[in-house]
């Protein structure tokens, strides 16, 4: 396991105190083990996110390529057919 790096860091006199009540309620081990829980969770965001882009990317990119190769619908028509499928009155 590669060795944890180290950091310092710098918190307004509010943060601080708030960090050390979440430790000194039992919420974390210590405040190190705060900041790295924080951390852990924006870095989960951040790759869910960029998964999520990358789907996104990729559906375009076949979209792109069906539309380019005439594969899909006119756009009066791919409006009734999602109308249809919910339910929805057409024009």
């Amino acid at each position: 396991m590669k060795p944890a790096g180290q950091m310092t860091i710098t918190l307004t006199d509010e943060l601080e105190q708030f960090v050390r009540s979440e430790v000194n309620e039992g919420a974390f081990a210590s405040n190190s083990e705060y900041i790295r829980e924080l951390v852990r969770e924006r870095y989960r965001k951040k790759m869910a996110r960029d998964e999520k882009l990358k789907a996104l990317d990729a559906a375009l990119a076949r979209g792109i390529a069906d539309a380019d190769a005439g594969r899909g619908l006119p756009l009066k028509e791919a409006f009734q057919h999602i109308r249809a499928t919910l339910g929805l009155p057409s024009d």
